[in-house]
């Protein structure tokens, strides 16, 4: 979090998440280029480069879609998720380095300028297999400029959270069309099964992960505490809950984080405001509820951000019964003050 906007808020974990991002990238293309030219030295480097930022670009593309669901599944991944947005600006310099290396070779030599060109010389378009594959590589590349441009919380902040996350959502429409771009182009010309293998377990990898982050928290949502008209619900004992980290319980369709800290109980939406991050599995830092994801954080006791921050995220009232823990069922307006369930001493030890 910071107080006013900047470039980029950089930090040891930023420039080593960078750092090895930019090695692997650096490494992937110089070995790809090398071995290519390994197994046909007299093939056109041109042509090299060109595959070169652009599968690099579309592996970056599988590794990025994936984080996601794979947080879901396992909380290791969330250093992954921490720095995303640079790696989603490096896969759309990549995929425009590709896109200005092809342009150059494919349609830098004839009176049209080459956008023009791209879209005009093969006319295809009511075919299958010979539909202009670069077309659908063109349209992507729109979307993920537009994603690197807002990829700033100012954009975010700005646009509005649905819109800036509709935007952002256009991804898997940009997957759809590089996965056909790269069917009916470089597989047409790289008939090698195991390219066509690399595409398909790539595909089958994405939708697989995607079920499988969406069944669990189906399975999470189902669990739902509320099953008539009751005022509180019992949502656990103390005893389940880790000091200064929560318990996410479903309520009426929506999650509650319940967090224990300093011998006291409170209970909050488990919805970050700032990407719908799950609060309720980070944790306690320095007395505020910290997000996993891009670490924003909130008082327990009222579920407004710290000063001069200003946002805010709906509490819920919440009382003690023994070691059971009552959470009302209906949360109150965003940064509401609610007193804490304090914990008997006897419930502590």
């Amino acid at each position: 979090m910071s107080v006013a906007y900047k470039a980029v808020l950089w930090n040891r974990q930023k420039f080593i998440y960078d750092a090895i991002l930019l090695s692997l990238v650096a490494l992937y293309i110089v070995l790809f280029i090398n071995v290519t030219q390994w197994f046909d030295s007299n093939i056109d480097i041109r042509g090299v480069r060109i595959r070169a930022f652009g599968s690099a670009a579309f592996i970056l593309l599988h590794v990025i879609l994936s984080i996601g669901p794979l947080t879901r599944l396992s909380p290791k991944f969330y250093p992954l998720l921490y720095n995303r947005r640079h790696m989603g600006v490096t896969m759309f310099f990549l995929a425009l380095q590709h896109t200005r290396l092809g342009l150059q070779w494919y349609h830098d030599f004839g009176n049209l300028e080459p956008l023009v060109s791209l879209f005009v010389s093969n006319t295809n378009y009511l075919t299958f297999i010979r539909f202009p594959f670069q077309v659908l590589g063109f349209v992507p590349l729109v979307i993920l400029f537009l994603m690197a441009a807002t990829s700033h919380d100012f954009w975010l902040a700005n646009l509005t959270a649905p819109v800036w996350k509709g935007l952002h959502m256009s991804v898997y429409l940009a997957y759809g069309l590089l996965t056909g771009h790269v069917l009916l182009g470089a597989l047409q010309t790289n008939t090698h099964p195991v390219l066509t293998l690399a595409v398909g377990v790539g595909l089958v990898w994405i939708v697989g992960v995607h079920l499988a982050a969406a069944i669990r928290e189906f399975g999470r949502d189902n669990q739902d505490l509320v099953t008539g008209n009751e005022e509180f619900v019992d949502a656990g004992s103390i005893a389940e809950i880790p000091e200064k980290r929560a318990k996410i319980v479903t309520l009426g369709g929506e999650r509650v984080a319940i967090f224990k800290y300093d011998g006291k109980i409170s209970a909050v939406s488990n919805v970050c405001q700032h990407q719908n991050g799950p609060l309720g599995e980070g944790k306690i830092v320095d007395g505020c509820i910290t997000c996993p994801w891009h670490g924003y954080q909130y008082l327990p006791e009222n579920g407004a951000s710290p000063p001069p921050f200003t946002e805010k995220i709906p509490t819920f009232d919440i009382k003690l019964e023994g070691d059971r823990i009552l959470v009302k069922t209906i949360p109150n307006l965003p940064g509401t003050s609610v007193s804490p369930a304090v914990i008997a001493m006897e419930e502590k030890t």
